[in-house]
C-alpha cells in the first residue's frame, strides 16, 4: 500500500484521502459492477436475455449519483439500446450497452461498451424462453490531476511547481468481458438467471488481477387488479397490478439480496425495495430502502429512485439518486395480429421501472 504521508487531495478531508488510496492500492474492494435501484429499467445490464422482450426497440439513458454527501461521490452514466429484428418468428434481438463509472476526487474512471444478442423462442402457448449473450470491452484508469505530493508543498503550505513523483505506477488497464443469461417468462411471471465476467478479465491494478464473476438470480410475479386486455373489447384499457420481486447477486466477496413490491396504475408506477449488502469480512453490512416512481407518456418513460440508508453505515455514506429516461416503440396493432395468429410470445411481466 502506498505511503499515506506523501499524498494529499485538494480540499478533501483526510478520511477521503485514505479512501482514495484504498481505491488505488486495493481495487478489489471497488472492482465491482454498479448496482441500479431500478434494475428492470436497466435490464440490459442485469441480463442480456432481456434484450427485445418488452419493446420492438428502445433507448434508455440512466444516471446514478451514489453517496452524494461525500466529496468523492460515485457517478454512473449508462446508455442502452435494443432492437428486435423484424424477422420471421421474431426470434432475434440486438442490443448495445455503454457504461461509465467515475468518482470525482480521485479521478477514477471505468468505461465499458458491450454488444448483445438475444434469441427468443416459445416453449408452450403460455411459456417462453429467451437466451442472451454479450461481449464487452472495458478500460479502467486512475487520474492524478487532484493529487498534491509532498515535494509540491512550500513551508507556508502553498502549492508550487510540478511533482517529481513518477505517476505511471497504475497505467490504464484494458480488458474484454463475456456474459450470458436466460429469462423464462409467462404473462404473469418471470425468472432471470445471468452470469457476467465469465472470463474474469484482468484489470492489472496492483494486487487485483481480475474482475470478479457476477452471478444474479431474480424474478417476480404480477397480480392483475385490472388486466389491460380486458374490457370494452380493446387493448387500450389501462393496467392496474401488483408485482412482488426478489433478487440475489454474488460478486467476489459480496452478496446482495433484495425484495420489493411494485404497484402499477398506468401511467404511474410506484415501487419500494429493501436491499441488504453483505461483504466477505461481515463488516460494513448495509441495509437500504429504495423508493421508486415511474411515469409513462406515450412512448416515453421517466423513472426516479432514491436510496434511504437504514443501517448506520448506509446513513453515513449518504443515499443515491437515480434517474432513467426511455424512448421506446411497440406496435400494438401488429402485436394483436401476431397474437391472433399465435405467432407472438407472451409479454414479459416484469415492471418497466
Amino acid at each position: 500500500m502506498p505511503d499515506t504521508s506523501i499524498y494529499c487531495i485538494r480540499n478533501t478531508p483526510c478520511v477521503l484521502l485514505v479512501l482514495a488510496l484504498l481505491l488505488v492500492a486495493r481495487p478489489a474492494a471497488w472492482a465491482q459492477d454498479v448496482y441500479f435501484s431500478q434494475p428492470l429499467a436497466n435490464r440490459q445490464a442485469l441480463n442480456p436475455a432481456f434484450v427485445g422482450l418488452l419493446d420492438d426497440y428502445s433507448g434508455t439513458l440512466s444516471f446514478r449519483n451514489q453517496h452524494p454527501t461525500l466529496a468523492g461521490t460515485f457517478q454512473t452514466t449508462q446508455l442502452a439500446g435494443e432492437w428486435r429484428l423484424p424477422s420471421a418468428g421474431l426470434h432475434h434481438a440486438l442490443g448495445l450497452l455503454v457504461n461509465q463509472d467515475r468518482t470525482g476526487e480521485v479521478g477514477y474512471t471505468r468505461f465499458e461498451v458491450a454488444g448483445q444478442y438475444a434469441y427468443h423462442t416459445r416453449l408452450t402457448r403460455e411459456l417462453a424462453l429467451s437466451g442472451g449473450a454479450n461481449v464487452g470491452y472495458g478500460r479502467q484508469r486512475v487520474g492524478y490531476d487532484n493529487f498534491v505530493f509532498g515535494d509540491q508543498l512550500a513551508a507556508d503550505g502553498s502549492i508550487s511547481g510540478p511533482s517529481a513523483e513518477i505517476l505511471s505506477a497504475y497505467p490504464p488497464s484494458n480488458y474484454f468481458t463475456l456474459g450470458v443469461g436466460a429469462v423464462l417468462y409467462a404473462e404473469q411471471a418471470w425468472l432471470s438467471v445471468s452470469g457476467q465476467h465469465l472470463n474474469r478479465p484482468s484489470l492489472g491494478f496492483g494486487t487485483q488481477t481480475e474482475l470478479p464473476l457476477r452471478l444474479n438470480v431474480s424474478g417476480g410475479y404480477k397480480f392483475f387488479v385490472q388486466h389491460p386486455t380486458i374490457g370494452r373489447g380493446t387493448n387500450d384499457v389501462r393496467e392496474i397490478s401488483f408485482s412482488p420481486v426478489a433478487s440475489y447477486t454474488r460478486q467476489g466477496g459480496s452478496q446482495r439480496t433484495e425484495a420489493g413490491l411494485y404497484f402499477n396504475a398506468q401511467p404511474v408506477t410506484l415501487g419500494a425495495t429493501y436491499r441488504n449488502l453483505i461483504f466477505a469480512n461481515k463488516e460494513g453490512t448495509q441495509h437500504v430502502l429504495a423508493a421508486i416512481i415511474g411515469l409513462e407518456f406515450g412512448d416515453f418513460r421517466l423513472g426516479y429512485s432514491y436510496d434511504v440508508g437504514l443501517s448506520q453505515l448506509a446513513q453515513d455514506l449518504g443515499g443515491a439518486h437515480e434517474i432513467t429516461f426511455t424512448i421506446r416503440a411497440f406496435d400494438k396493432a401488429e402485436s394483436a395480429y401476431r397474437r391472433l395468429r399465435r405467432r407472438n410470445y407472451p409479454l414479459a411481466a416484469c415492471p418497466f421501472f
